[in-house]
C-alpha cells in the first residue's frame, strides 16, 4: 500500500527554499530531529558549505550513504531545515549553485 501511494505522488510537493538556486527530483524533506541526527553520525562527510551574500541563508550539503546526500539549509532567522535526495541528482544541479552570483563556497 505503501508503495503505491508514493507512486500515486505521496510526498511531491517538496522543493528547496527560493533562495536556494536549484531544485531537484525525488527530494524529501525530513523533520529537524532525524535530520540534525543524521548529520552529527560518525560516517557522514561534509560535501560543502555555502553562503548567500551577507550570509543570510546558509546551505551544508553532506554525503551520508554512498549515494545519498543530506541538505542542512538555515534561514536568515537561524532555523534549520533539513532535506534528503540522491547524489547523483545533486551532481547535476550544482553548477547551477556555483554560477549563482549571490551563493559563495565557503568550504
Amino acid at each position: 500500500m505503501a508503495t503505491h501511494g508514493f507512486q500515486d505522488g505521496a510526498g511531491a510537493g517538496v522543493s528547496l527554499p527560493d533562495a536556494v538556486p536549484f531544485d531537484l527530483p525525488h527530494l524529501s524533506r525530513l523533520s529537524w530531529e532525524l535530520g540534525s541526527r543524521v548529520v552529527d553520525g560518525e560516517d557522514v562527510v561534509r560535501h560543502s558549505e555555502w553562503a548567500r551574500a551577507g550570509r543570510s541563508w546558509l546551505l551544508t550539503i553532506f554525503r551520508v550513504t554512498t549515494n545519498t546526500v543530506v541538505m542542512r539549509v538555515e534561514t536568515p532567522v537561524g532555523r534549520e531545515r533539513f532535506y534528503g535526495a540522491a547524489e547523483q541528482d545533486l551532481e547535476s544541479a550544482l553548477p547551477k549553485l556555483e554560477s549563482a552570483s549571490r551563493w559563495r563556497r565557503l568550504e
